[in-house]
């Protein structure tokens, strides 16, 4: 029968090689591998790049640059917290104006464990400030999800417990009813009608 066979499978050499280099020349596959290995190599300065992302949005939180901020999401950004729910565009960039506006006085920003890959990131992050609807200080603990995409903030997520938040935010009508679907249906619709609000102001 014509044709070398493999010396372990049972298949003609030439078909072997065939199945492992697609039919492409040595050349082609040459520039293949280099491309991998350039890519490769990216790896590392795209995860730079997203931590520095993550950093500069909340060292610009910190300094109360809500525009810096802003700067750093994607035009399709998508947001979402326990408050608002979900905002996108340009409702998550005028939440944030917002709540710098109405918070600069007493809001105080800090962050830690920032980590980043080259699609995703996380952070933990606490704010302080005062409640302006009940006037009372309220200390926030948030962990905070991110997906990048062109080298911009795509998808922002903050998780943090709603209960704990208005038992200090809303005082006793948060501890007797902050675990309840029904506080928390009423407190966001109450903030998004407020950012609906603010937005129509900016015009």
């Amino acid at each position: 029968m014509p044709g070398n066979f493999h010396p372990i499978l049972p298949i003609r050499t030439e078909r072997f090689d065939k199945l492992i280099t697609g039919g492409r020349s040595g050349n082609e596959i040459a520039v293949s591998l280099c491309n991998l290995i350039k890519l490769k190599n990216l790896f590392p300065l795209i995860m730079a790049d997203n931590k520095e992302i993550i950093d500069s949005f909340y060292t610009a939180f910190a300094n109360h640059d809500a525009e810096k901020m802003v700067s750093l999401y994607h035009d399709d950004i998508q947001f979402t917290d326990p408050v608002f729910g979900t905002l996108k565009g340009e409702h998550a960039r005028n939440m944030w104006r917002m709540l710098i506006e109405r918070g600069k006085q007493s809001l105080l920003i800090k962050f830690s464990n920032v980590q980043a890959s080259d699609t995703n990131g996380t952070a933990n992050w606490t704010a302080d400030y005062l409640f302006s609807s009940t006037g009372n200080m309220v200390h926030n603990e948030i962990s905070a999800n991110f997906e990048f995409k062109d080298g911009k903030i795509i998808k922002h997520t903050d998780y943090f417990n709603f209960w704990k938040w208005s038992r200090q935010a809303l005082g006793t009508t948060g501890l007797f009813l902050g675990w309840t679907p029904f506080l928390k249906k009423k407190v966001s619709e109450q903030a998004k009608k407020g950012l609906e609000k603010y937005s129509k102001s900016r015009g």
